[in-house]
């Protein structure tokens, strides 16, 4: 059996769009380098971040 790993164990990053820390998540396995947003709403939401930033 594999070992469980608890929730602090799993790496996280930081929503460029939203600020909130999300953590890995099975369905990311293959693309965790790739991921960028925590969700849908923040990655459509990301051309208003940007513009903030701008600003």
């Amino acid at each position: 059996m594999g070992r469980n790993r608890s929730k602090s164990d799993l790496p996280s990053k930081i929503c460029p769009v939203c600020q909130r820390p999300f953590t890995w998540r099975k369905k990311w396995a293959d693309c965790w380098d790739d991921v960028k947003y925590c969700s849908e709403r923040c990655r459509r939401r990301r051309s208003e971040a940007s513009n903030n930033d701008e600003n």
